[in-house]
């Protein structure tokens, strides 16, 4: 689904929004953004991704660098996926 995402040098900015990628989406995305290192906003306001891909998420954001702005508004995250988040966040000064 995101695959080209692994081997982007140029796309800094991706709009996601309202494209209900939902959890399996999201870990999809996930795994991309572990080897990409142009992305810096990623936008995925209303995707319902849940706390299973938010943590996903927050996982692949432990060794990507790159994405410094992250919009998760509307996601239906509940409070795991928020702590595993936050976590992140706090470690890499990264923007939600």
């Amino acid at each position: 689904m995101f695959e080209a995402l692994k081997t982007n040098s140029t796309l800094t900015t991706l709009d996601l929004t309202h494209n209900s990628i939902g959890s399996d989406g999201a870990k999809a995305l996930a795994e991309a953004l572990k080897t990409n290192s142009a992305l810096t906003t990623l936008d995925l306001y209303n995707n319902s991704i849940g706390s299973d891909g938010a943590k996903a998420l927050a996982e692949a954001l432990k060794t990507n660098s790159a994405l410094t702005t992250l919009n998760l508004q509307y996601n239906s995250i509940r409070d795991d996926g928020a702590m595993a988040l936050a976590e992140v966040s706090k470690a890499r000064n990264l923007l939600l």
